[in-house]
């Protein structure tokens, strides 16, 4: 039996510019389920990031329904929506989005910090992270003595701090080579592995191969999911 874990009904996402309106996400219907590996495709601007930020409780649907297991989102306040956002999701961007002053340690530790989780708890899990994603010495790294790469490793531990059940990632791979782009990708199936949810974000063919079901965005609609 499937266990649903995210659910999708007839979802809009509309934005207006003086007089026109953008369908960045139209009638948008789809369940995903826990364990899973998807890749969401398509061209730039075919709605996959607004898709995912909205996953992501980011941005609201300007209309239909969204539910996180089985919790309508839209009846939910900022603060349990804030609560939902460090706890169920990890985020993984393109350009990092590391603090650029502060180590990678510090860097794994904050999601933590946020959650309340103590000075000594969260070096530890913060140092065991940087050593999953082979990065156990560079834990007193700045982000700008890094590589492109290395850089992504610290933002996927970041991104698992708080023990989510779901990574949100978007273009993980945009702004890296094919060998690092790999290794990269090796550890997001390595996490599925362990049963969290990936849903990811990418224009690249070779990228969404590594995924087990792909979701293909056009106009903000779906047109194919595999």
């Amino acid at each position: 039996m499937n266990n649903i874990l995210l659910q999708f009904e007839n979802l809009y996402k509309i934005y207006v510019a003086g007089e026109t309106k953008v369908s960045a996400v139209c009638n948008v219907s789809l369940s995903i389920n826990s364990g899973e590996f998807v890749a969401v495709t398509g061209h730039s601007g075919s709605g996959k990031s607004t898709f995912l930020n909205i996953i992501g409780c980011l941005d609201k649907p300007t209309s239909g329904k969204y539910f996180l297991e089985n919790v309508d989102i839209a009846q939910l306040d900022k603060n349990k929506l804030a609560e939902i956002r460090n706890k169920k999701f990890g985020f993984i961007f393109q350009n990092f989005n590391l603090l650029q002053r502060t180590t990678a340690l510090e860097n794994v530790e904050l999601p933590m910090i946020y959650a309340g989780i103590s000075g000594k708890k969260s070096y530890k899990r913060a140092s065991d992270l940087l050593e999953l994603v082979g990065l156990k010495d560079k834990l007193y790294s700045i982000p700008s003595k890094l590589s492109g790469g290395q850089q992504q490793r610290v933002a996927i531990a970041r991104a698992l701090a708080n023990n989510p059940s779901i990574i949100l990632a978007d273009e993980p791979t945009g702004n890296l080579d094919s060998n690092t782009s790999m290794e990269i990708m090796n550890i997001f199936t390595e996490l599925n592995k362990n049963n969290i949810t990936i849903i990811l974000v990418t224009h690249e063919e070779d990228i969404a191969r590594y995924a087990r079901r792909n979701i293909i965005f056009k106009d903000g609609k779906i047109i194919n999911s595999l």
